[in-house]
């Protein structure tokens, strides 16, 4: 073996170990989270064996649309094997199929004040922000949320398509602020 085949042998291998791993994660609903809407770390897809239900954490898919498209180029989500090759979300579901969602200043859900949804002028970058339209939860949705300030949720998009939930999110080896 010449002194050059050793180093690529080994680039090699590690590359060959570290895709196996991937597989293996994304087949058992393994996920890394990097986004600070929730704590940084491993976190699982649970299969659901139930309806969705307010206060479940969930993973879902955002639906292909201009809302999400322009999400991904301001880079509030990345890349992933969702539709559209975009990355899955964590949300808490915190209002479904109709319930009142009232959007300004803040959220209130059936008249109740949600908290920590005050509704964001601007994005960290200094980019325009608008509050989503409220009114009924449609058939076929959920209103999902985050607690952390500078989340990308329904605040801002509206409710989206509940057949996008891929299972409950569960954390397994996170770092907590």
């Amino acid at each position: 073996m010449t002194g050059r085949a050793a180093p690529i042998i080994v680039v090699a291998a590690a590359a060959m170990l570290l895709c196996s791993l991937a597989v293996v994660g994304f087949v058992f609903g393994l996920r890394i989270n990097l986004t600070p809407s929730y704590p940084i770390g491993v976190w699982r897809i649970e299969p659901l064996a139930r309806n969705v239900a307010v206060g479940d954490r969930v993973f879902i898919c955002p639906p292909v649309s201009p809302e999400f498209i322009a999400a991904r180029e301001r880079g509030y989500l990345g890349f992933g094997l969702c539709p559209g090759w975009m990355s899955p979300l964590i949300k808490t579901v915190a209002a479904q199929v109709g319930q009142q969602v009232a959007i300004g200043r803040s959220v209130a859900i059936d008249g109740v004040h949600l908290p920590h949804s005050v509704v964001l002028s601007a994005d960290g970058a200094g980019r325009a922000l608008s509050g989503a339209r409220g009114g009924v939860v449609p058939p076929g949705h959920l209103f999902v949320f985050s607690e952390f300030s500078g989340s990308y949720d329904s605040r801002y998009f509206g409710p989206i398509p509940a057949t996008g939930v891929l299972g409950l999110a569960r954390p397994l080896l996170v770092l907590n602020p």
